[in-house]
């Protein structure tokens, strides 16, 4: 009698524990995903907007829950701290990063990113349509281990100063904030300026104090990081488009179901897509609106060419450099 109460009880505690295991499992199945995202701004940017997007498509081409949360105004540092965090496969799952700082896994990464590699809007969007980037984002998942989605971007980069620049004599001397790209150095060098590398949120600061007298950025970013108020001429150089992976944690994505990696890649090129037309068309608004709020007052460069012949024999050596010489003139194929 005894060995059959034993026998029962042990057979009740393997069916329990059974119960649990599957429980457990159903429960795990059952489970909302979160994909955490990271940006240095607020939702006024285009790249907050892209982002959003971003998220409306992927529940919608899922089609079953899955949570993002987007932790904005550098809640989680900066650029260069989201793509270590993507590297490595922690915190955040998506971001908007610029390619300057992808040059420790990805040495051309930064070419994208240089001045005048994009003779206008219409030649950046057709380089992307016809995938001639594909080298750079295959180079950056195979040694950063980050995907990229798409590319965000369209804004004109111009130099903000605290003092009103006409021509490329009055570049002499500037005292200018670049990113850390090599590239950018020998580029605002080479027209005779002073660059210095410094943070993004060093950037007012900077100024505020004299350490740096200028630096360059697209409309969404002066406005929202207000440099206006240090840098109130707003000099069209006209000297970049900027470009700006979609970036996604290759980590994370191995680990999530195949229909919601693939609803992924769909709303990353929808996304940026749609997020390059929005900053595309209202770049130029912003800079008349601060302008018209008596913000900042948008100065004529008159030596746009010079400049731009200034820099060419960098970027065309840059190129070289890096290894991107195939993608140089696939781009200046485009007409």
């Amino acid at each position: 009698m005894k060995k059959s109460v034993f026998f029962l009880s042990a057979a009740l505690c393997f069916a329990l524990n059974i119960t649990g295991v599957g429980l457990q499992r159903a429960q795990a199945a059952d489970a909302v995903i979160t994909l955490h995202g990271a940006s240095q701004y607020g939702d006024e940017h285009p790249y907050n907007q892209g982002m959003l997007k971003f998220e409306e498509l992927v529940k919608k081409y899922y089609g079953k829950p899955v949570t993002f949360v987007l932790h904005r105004n550098s809640e989680l540092g900066l650029e260069k701290d989201f793509f270590a965090y993507l590297n490595q496969g922690i915190s955040v799952d998506y971001a908007v990063v610029s390619p300057s700082l992808m040059a420790t896994f990805a040495k051309a990464a930064p070419f994208i990113d240089s001045p005048f590699v994009f003779r206008d809007h219409e030649q950046m969007n057709k380089v992307i349509a016809a995938d001639i980037l594909k080298p750079l984002s295959d180079e950056i998942e195979k040694q950063a281990d980050v995907m990229v989605l798409g590319y965000h971007g369209g804004g004109v980069r111009n130099i903000f100063s605290s003092k009103p620049i006409h021509n490329v004599a009055d570049l002499k001397g500037l005292k200018i904030r670049v990113m850390g790209a090599p590239i950018w150095i020998k580029s605002f060098t080479a027209a005779g300026m002073a660059p210095t590398v410094i943070a993004f949120n060093e950037i007012y600061n900077g100024m505020q104090t004299g350490v740096i007298e200028a630096g360059d950025n697209e409309a969404a970013g002066v406005e929202q990081a207000k440099f206006y108020e240090v840098g109130p001429n707003l000099i069209l150089t006209r000297h970049a488009i900027s470009l700006r992976p979609l970036c996604f944690a290759a980590k994370t994505f191995r680990k999530l179901p195949p229909d919601l990696q693939a609803a992924i890649r769909k709303a990353g090129i929808e996304a940026s897509e749609w997020e390059r037309k929005v900053e595309i068309d209202s770049d130029s608004a912003r800079l008349d609106k601060l302008e018209k709020a008596g913000k900042l007052k948008q100065l004529t460069f008159e030596d746009r060419d010079k400049f731009r012949a200034l820099l060419a024999p960098v970027l065309a050596a840059y190129a070289k450099e890096v290894g991107a010489e195939g993608i140089y003139a696939s781009i200046n194929a485009i007409k």
